[in-house]
């Protein structure tokens, strides 16, 4: 026990001690700026660590042809409305440059470049490690999403070499998968629209595959007229904030099968896949002689293969005891048995709409009150031993 204190000891000293804050955000994305937002508005300091170099980078980095599912009237953070015509759809690079101007507008302290790479808790305090760097803290707001560590499946070493593999989180246009027959694995609204942007390429014509459970989709279209008026208001506001909320008893039952298997596809439907010439196929469950396996137990000879199978919901890098089966544990994004750690922008934190855009900033007020409730009381204690001493 000795031996390992004195490493520990050692190890911190090698740290170049950047002081103490009372908040460390990890992340600048929609979800750290809008807990920024929130802090600011009540008076609490803090401090946004972010791995990228600009504010809005991970937006930048999805696929060209990427944009959003809601309208603009619903894109923007508490605070400042999203600037473009109400009904349209900001594309991938507008939503990045708004929430650089976000930041910019509310003068939120962020520190930019700083990879965090250890949280942990020592003597009462929260210590989080960027490299070198090391800060103390009271809380730690989580606010990086689910979308860290792309996952794919075991077997997917097993494919033959000449496939080309690619994940969602780095599939920027079609020329990444060659011409031929491309496999798309995951059937939720990323693997539909990665299918929609495949097959309207200009190139030689693609056989395109997708594979996976069909998730439902929203009952209109939503860049219809009715759609980005009444019907993303009705589906937004009422179904993804109230009935598909961890308040409601719908809401709890569906809740694990959402975290499992996604949610409907908001854009892409079923029929326009068809007409798109996009057919569909059952789970791919292995791998024979370097060929991917459906479930029905079918072999496909493919030339590419984009994975749109999510992300691992760990956060290896968090050296406490919160880590679950598919998400931290946590109840509402308060971390369950870690007081002052907090997670935010992950999918159904509290609702069906945490993880999006309309939705970060009722989740990011809720923890930011709570937050500051907790500093509170503790301020009232420490009076109070102050007083008896």
């Amino acid at each position: 026990m000795d031996t390992t204190h004195n490493d520990t000891t050692r190890i911190e000293d090698e740290h170049v001690e950047e002081g103490h804050v009372e908040t460390i955000v990890i992340g600048a994305g929609q979800a750290g700026l809008s807990m920024g937002y929130h802090l600011q508005q009540l008076g609490r300091t803090f401090l946004v660590l972010d791995a990228h170099h600009r504010v809005g980078e991970a937006w930048r980095r999805r696929w060209d042809s990427l944009r959003l599912f809601t309208p603009a009237r619903y894109d923007g953070l508490d605070g400042m409305p999203f600037p473009a015509p109400p009904t349209t759809f900001p594309t991938k690079d507008e939503m990045a440059d708004y929430l650089e101007a976000y930041a910019e507008r509310f003068a939120l302290p962020i520190r930019l470049g700083t990879v965090v790479d250890h949280v942990g808790h020592i003597d009462g305090r929260y210590v989080v490690r960027a490299g070198r760097h090391r800060w103390t803290a009271d809380n730690v707001v989580v606010a990086m999403s689910g979308f860290q560590r792309p996952h794919v499946p075991a077997f997917a070493e097993q494919l033959d070499e000449r496939i080309v593999q690619v994940h969602s989180a780095a599939y920027r246009a079609p020329d990444q998968v060659g011409t031929g027959t491309v496999l798309v694995v995951g059937a939720g609204n990323s693997g539909s629209e990665v299918c929609m942007d495949l097959a309207r390429a200009a190139d030689s014509p693609r056989r395109i595959v997708l594979s996976g459970r069909d998730t439902g989709h929203i009952p209109f279209r939503i860049e219809s007229p009715f759609g980005r008026t009444v019907g993303v208001r009705f589906v937004l506001r009422f179904v993804f904030r109230r009935i598909l909320s961890v308040n409601s008893p719908v809401g709890r039952r569906k809740r694990p099968e959402i975290l499992s298997s996604g949610g409907p596809l908001i854009r892409v439907r079923n029929h326009e896949l068809a007409a798109a010439g996009v057919e569909r196929a059952p789970r791919v469950d292995g791998v024979v002689d370097g060929r991917p396996r459906l479930t029905d137990g079918r072999i496909l000879d493919v030339d590419g293969i984009v994975w749109c199978t999510g992300f691992d919901p760990v956060f290896p890098w968090i050296d406490l005891p919160v880590h679950g089966d598919r998400e931290p544990r946590h109840t509402s994004g308060v971390a369950d048995d870690q007081p002052g750690l907090y997670f935010l922008g992950l999918l159904f934190l509290h609702t069906m709409a945490s993880e999006m855009i309309h939705g970060v900033g009722a989740d990011a007020a809720r923890l930011a009150r709570h937050l500051d409730q907790r500093m509170r009381s503790l301020s009232v204690d420490d009076r109070r031993v102050a007083a008896t001493a």
